[in-house]
């Protein structure tokens, strides 16, 4: 291996030792194994275009079952009505 000296944005310092924690590993091997898996997705030419998906809490548990329903709510004449649930 070659030693080298990356320059990151106080934030990205931060991710990576939280990360790093939470994997057990050292901080040093979660950066190799990354600019591994950037440089074989960049090969591939993989795009990260769907890399929001899951990046929040909407609060709800039951997002997976009802997505058709609250995806399309009120778009157009047959669109699903909402069902009306009890806090839970």
């Amino acid at each position: 291996m070659k030693r080298t000296t990356l320059f990151v944005e106080e934030s990205v310092d931060h991710e990576f030792h939280v990360l790093a924690h939470r994997k057990g590993v050292p901080v040093s091997a979660l950066m190799r194994e990354s600019l591994a898996r950037y440089i074989s997705e960049q090969k591939r030419g993989q795009t990260f275009a769907l890399r929001f998906l899951g990046q929040g809490r909407s609060g709800r548990k039951d997002v997976a079952e009802r997505h058709e329903e609250l995806l399309w709510r009120g778009q157009g004449p047959n669109a699903p009505q909402r069902r009306q649930r009890g806090r839970g």
